[in-house]
């Protein structure tokens, strides 16, 4: 099964990109800079799609790289941001695993990060629930194509990197997957390593984070959103709570859900 991975890149060299993340599958970079234009590079027998954008929001560079990707070949879809790099063989891996696992439409596989900023590390193959999608980002995302196209979900505009909520699109983009009926497991396999560099949308546990979390918990779990927030506070709060106590913390999140359920019965 072919792999094609979707890079949401920003102002970058896409050669030396290429170079960077070890890429050696078909590929969709969507280069976020100050034009727009297309082009198609060939790399060791490979098709790279390459989409310059004059326009921001990670939303929409994954969405035109979803657009440019369902019309290639590849049966995998791998999400990716322009700070990982690839293991050699993770084609190889990643088509392994989805043989041996045809019950699954959609693999999360591990991607070494820092540890700071490490929200999960699957260490056991498992199912995917709604309750515990929010630990997994889109750079773990495989999914079969055919599945997919079937299902239609894009990315939401309003969270991620360059939107108004700052975070959270991938959340929101597996969730909807599965209430779509898409089969979504955890592997062990590890398939690359995230780079060290400035995050391009965290800056601290202050009150943006929250209130963007606040959010995100409304647009995920809906009436669930307080307990499930509270719960995510108390777990979590050695790390999280170092610039505000986790009681102030909790009413900036409310008051993230307030403004999107207003928002939202608007």
């Amino acid at each position: 099964m072919a792999v094609t991975v979707l890079v949401a890149a920003l102002e970058q060299d896409v050669a030396a990109l290429i170079k960077q993340m070890q890429i050696r599958t078909d590929a969709v970079i969507v280069n976020q800079c100050n034009h727009d234009g297309e082009e198609v590079l060939s790399q060791n027998g490979r098709e790279i799609r390459v989409q310059s954008m004059n326009d921001r929001g990670v939303g929409k560079s994954r969405n035109a790289a979803i657009r440019q990707a369902l019309t290639m070949p590849g049966e995998i879809l791998l999400f990716s941001d322009q700070d990982i790099v690839y293991e050699d063989g993770y084609e190889a891996a990643m088509d392994a695993e989805f043989a041996a696992h045809p019950e699954a439409d959609m693999i999360l596989f591990n991607i070494k990060v820092a540890e700071e900023r490490a929200t999960y590390h699957t260490k056991a193959w498992k199912r995917v629930k709604w309750y515990n999608c929010g630990r997994y980002g889109a750079v773990s995302f495989a999914i079969r194509k055919e599945m997919l196209k079937e299902c239609g979900v894009q990315f939401s505009l309003l969270y991620g990197g360059g939107a108004k909520y700052s975070a959270g699109e991938d959340s929101l983009f597996l969730k909807a997957l599965m209430d779509q009926g898409v089969r979504v497991y955890a592997s062990p396999v590890l398939i690359g390593t995230e780079s060290a560099g400035e995050s391009t949308w965290f800056r601290g546990y202050g009150e943006k984070f929250f209130f963007d979390r606040g959010a995100l918990y409304q647009d995920l779990y809906g009436m669930m959103a307080k307990p499930w927030a509270l719960r995510f506070l108390l777990a979590h709060r050695d790390k999280l709570c170092t610039e505000m106590t986790w009681q102030q913390a909790y009413r900036v999140m409310k008051r993230g859900m307030k403004e999107r359920r207003t928002s939202i019965e608007a």
